[in-house]
């Protein structure tokens, strides 16, 4: 089996969301708790990581992420729309800040008109969610690896563009305080 995610990502994902304060909650797909299982490796990982939820099955997507039946019913569970739904759904759900989503196809066999291979990552955060897409090679379980790795670097930038100050913090707000220096509001 293909190597997952270097516990060194994970570990400066949840350094980074420690930092800042915020919490993560994950959808995964195609591979089936994988992201999670990394997350965990990570001592202390509790202190910021909240839950995931495994939704392979497309009613699953649907009803318990809010993924739009007619979006899946139109394109089909492995599209970036669709991940992004799911890492907004997670999130909403567990109340997280921000959220991961994996969908794809890791194979052996094509899905909804899409080859082996293809996948959507996505991220769900305070300020919108985003999806990226990736055409991987290998076996099933390479592909899974690799998504993995992917999601995780895609939280990794996220976080550290979004550059959230820990709450509290009255420096992230620079607007804000002018505002309130001025007397407006």
């Amino acid at each position: 089996m293909a190597a997952v995610a270097p516990p060194s990502v994970a570990a400066e994902a949840l350094a980074l969301l420690e930092r800042q304060g915020a919490t993560l909650a994950v959808a995964e797909s195609l591979t089936g708790g994988l992201v999670a299982a990394v997350l965990t490796s990570v001592p202390g990982a509790s202190r910021s990581f909240l839950g995931s939820v495994t939704a392979y099955a497309t009613d699953v997507k649907r009803d318990v992420l809010g993924v739009g039946g007619g979006l899946l019913a139109a394109r089909g569970a492995v599209d970036p729309v669709v991940a992004r739904e799911m890492a907004q759904g997670v999130r909403d759900l567990l109340g997280a800040r921000w959220g991961l989503a994996t969908t794809g196809v890791a194979g052996p066999d094509p899905q909804d008109g899409r080859p082996v291979g293809t996948v959507y990552v996505a991220v769900a955060g305070p300020h919108g969610a985003s999806a990226a897409a990736l055409n991987l090679e290998g076996d099933r379980a390479a592909i899974r690896a690799e998504t993995v790795s992917a999601v995780l670097e895609m939280l990794v930038v996220a976080l550290t563009e979004a550059g959230e100050a820990p709450p509290g913090d009255i420096t992230a707000n620079v607007a804000g305080q002018d505002t309130e220096q001025h007397g407006r509001l």
